[in-house]
């Protein structure tokens, strides 16, 4: 039967079971919408671990994208991705199963790059984020952007300001209702902005500190809904309702580099960078005033661009002491659980499925670690790209997308 179709269909059909296997094993794909998966902490919901890990995962794909470092979104049979060709910024949606590209759009982004960052390159570091039916962007100069997830149609775009970051852009945009908030501006003068999402128009500004280089979060912190952030020389919180500052803490990092994602645990916020170790305070509403009060620090581990991830009432991440250590950290009492052997690798990005812990490591391995409070237990190592890996991995079902320095891959885990 099937060798009576033309060939054009034949092809249709063998992409259409493709499609079927990569969603096999009883588990739907997960849509991954922003940076660190549908709630920006590192925790995969659609995934089931196999009985036995195999020795290689499967390549089902490999594209030339364009080059950068944001994380590709994935939602439905579409993957989009955010990359530098040329001296344009190229938002692309290509068919999950095949890599064919279904459109493409671009636009120019002429910058002059800080001679520090050239290891990295000049694409873009920020990972869009997909709400109904627009992708936001932040390009590495600032310049703001939505796309029509259907057509690639550019609804809106705001241009960059006159000062950047020091080493650009990084942060990822948080979508809330009809709010879209990111820090625009650059060094010693930057504005964290809530726009509307249909017309790009600032309907709020908190223009206290320049940006850092992690990704907002929205925390209901005493029954307060705040956007949480770490800014140029401060950790901040501000009202989600009309960026009215709360709360704020001194903070820096060395180089003026602070790059994480907060986590919030119970009723704790967890605040770490670089050089910094690790804190876990409360923010606390006093007499019409909001304030902070510590609850455990520890420099035993420390963290640099490396996100960490919450597991049951465990801290799991990499610290950046000795060239690059695994650790766990009770979240309760912060008290070091265990330390890995040094020299494991200088960046990984962490994601976690239950107790099975994914971490993409800069020389392009991906290890997958058993979640245990008392030692550190990988299981499977896999050989993922052939350059350099900084961007988080996609899990979702069985599948296992990887951005490398200019291409995009889709694994399968079988």
């Amino acid at each position: 039967m099937i060798g009576a179709m033309p060939i054009k269909t034949r092809h249709r059909f063998a992409w259409t079971v493709v499609a079927a296997v990569l969603l096999a094993g009883g588990v739907a794909a997960q849509d991954w919408p922003q940076w660190r998966g549908p709630n920006r902490d590192g925790v995969i919901t659609s995934f089931r671990e196999p009985a036995a890990w195999a020795k290689t995962l499967t390549r089902r794909w490999n594209v030339e994208v364009g080059t950068g470092y944001a994380t590709p979104i994935v939602a439905g049979d579409r993957v989009y991705v955010f990359a530098r060709q040329g001296e344009n910024e190229v938002m692309t949606a290509l068919d999950a199963a095949t890599a064919k590209v279904i459109w493409r759009t671009s636009y120019r982004a002429s910058f002059k790059m800080n001679p520090a960052t050239a290891p990295h390159g000049p694409g873009p570091k920020s990972t869009p984020t997909l709400a109904g039916n627009r992708l936001f962007t932040l390009g590495i100069s600032g310049i703001v952007t939505a796309f029509d997830t259907q057509t690639g149609r550019q609804i809106w775009q705001r241009p960059a300001g006159e000062v950047e970051p020091l080493f650009h852009t990084a942060m990822s945009p948080l979508v809330v209702g009809n709010l879209m908030v990111l820090h625009v501006g650059g060094h010693n003068n930057g504005a964290l902005t809530a726009f509307d999402v249909a017309t790009g128009e600032p309907r709020w500004t908190w223009n206290g500190d320049g940006p850092a280089y992690g990704s907002p979060l929205l925390f209901n912190l005493s029954g307060t809904p705040q956007v949480v952030t770490f800014t140029q020389q401060n950790f901040v919180g501000v009202a989600m309702a009309d960026g009215k500052l709360l709360w704020r803490r001194p903070y820096t990092t060395a180089a003026v580099t602070t790059s994480q994602t907060p986590i919030v645990y119970k009723d704790m916020v967890i605040e770490m960078g670089r050089g910094n170790g690790v804190t876990a305070f409360k923010v606390v509403p006093r007499a019409g005033e909001w304030g902070t009060e510590n609850v455990w620090h520890t420099d035993e581990v420390s963290m640099h661009m490396s996100d960490a991830v919450a597991i049951d009432g465990v801290l799991f991440g990499l610290s950046h002491l000795n060239s690059g250590q695994y650790f766990a950290l009770d979240l309760d009492s912060g008290k070091v659980l265990w330390k890995s052997d040094p020299r494991q690798a200088s960046h990984a990005a962490i994601a976690r499925a239950g107790n099975t812990i994914f971490s993409l490591q800069d020389d392009a391995k991906l290890v997958v670690i058993r979640h245990n409070r008392t030692r550190f237990e990988p299981i499977a190592r896999y050989d993922v790209a052939m350059s350099e890996t900084w961007t988080q991995p996609v899990i979702s079902g069985n599948r296992v997308l990887v951005k490398d320095v200019s291409t995009l891959t889709l694994w399968t885990i079988d």
